[in-house]
């Protein structure tokens, strides 16, 4: 069973299987040196089910995951999701060892919790998807993808490492996936965190968890934020006066409001989040002078308000294409 593997890649017999093969010839890297002082982080996506699992009742799931393992572990907020996704982040810090030990934790949690089917079977849904730095990739990638050919190679798993999304200004943060087994899972992340930590400009990442912070939207007197549904307005940027001043109210046909507002108010908050910009759309029968058009007004730099009118013009564009 998977649950085995996971066990299996702290005591060293994932390095003795790889020994045992004889169509591969590389042997396992040795370990840092200062393993045990040097300290690091790895961040991956949860959905909100699998965040809420390794929180647990009151905080009593996560605390027991950092008192055994010695690392930290922080979520992002409700509706402070990946961009392009409804998945929340959870950053683990503290030395390799203690990270890895976290982690593991929390894998084995959501496969018993979530992935594993009536008669023992694993999901094959079951993925763990890293955030890494743009920047941070080419250190896994290796020239002409040597190093990554030689991660899978000696974990037997699937690694895959999305493009970096220009759909989303402001976005620096590309996704690793990796499948197969959890202790091929473990023994892949156990690798590209060693290769991660060596990079200074990864190692700096720490300082900003979650940059995917959401400001506060309004819609039909519903503030969708940080907290979820009328949650506080806690996003510092806005609260330089210089930036504040800026606000441009633009008309968006009533019938096609749903667009920008989106399901349970996601594609709002993603605007607002992507852009840096606050939005807020008039309530029902608060139309643009002389029209029904519904009042949508955007508040933020120049730049902020740019960008949440493409976003906008964006959604609204598949109507049109019709």
């Amino acid at each position: 069973m998977a649950m085995e593997g996971a066990d299996s890649q702290y005591d060293g017999s994932a390095e003795d299987q790889q020994e045992q093969q004889p169509s591969s010839p590389k042997k396992s890297p040795p370990p840092l040196p200062d393993r045990e002082e040097k300290t690091t982080h790895i961040r991956f996506l949860l959905s909100n089910a699998e965040a809420g699992s390794v929180i647990g009742k009151g905080g009593s799931t996560i605390n027991d995951f950092q008192s055994q393992s010695g690392a930290r572990i922080q979520l992002s907020r409700n509706y402070e999701f990946f961009p392009g996704t409804s998945d929340r982040v959870v950053m683990v810090s503290g030395t390799i060892d203690d990270v890895l030990k976290a982690v593991d934790l929390i894998l084995n949690k959501l496969l018993d919790e979530f992935y594993v089917e009536d008669g023992g079977d694993v999901d094959p849904r079951l993925k763990v998807r890293l955030v890494v730095p743009n920047g941070s990739c080419g250190g896994i990638i290796g020239k002409g993808g040597s190093i990554i050919k030689s991660l899978i190679e000696d974990s037997r798993a699937g690694i895959k490492i999305s493009p970096l999304d220009s759909t989303y200004p402001g976005l620096y943060d590309r996704l690793v996936s990796i499948n197969g087994t959890l202790g091929e899972q473990m023994r892949a992340i156990e690798l590209i965190l060693s290769k991660l930590t060596e990079d200074a400009q990864y190692v700096q990442s720490v300082i900003a968890p979650f940059p995917y912070a959401v400001p506060v939207v309004a819609y039909n007197g519903i503030n969708y934020g940080p907290n979820g549904v009328a949650g506080k307005f806690q996003n510092n940027r806005f609260q330089n006066k210089d930036e504040r001043s800026n606000s441009v109210t633009i008309g968006v046909a009533d019938e096609h409001i749903g667009l920008v507002v989106g399901r349970g108010g996601r594609n709002i908050v993603e605007i607002s989040q992507m852009s840096g910009a606050k939005v807020r759309i008039s309530e029902r029968g608060d139309f643009m002078s002389g029209t029904t058009d519904r009042k949508v007004t955007i508040t933020g730099t120049q730049r902020a308000i740019r960008v949440a009118e493409s976003m906008i013009s964006r959604k609204l564009s598949s109507v049109s294409e019709r």
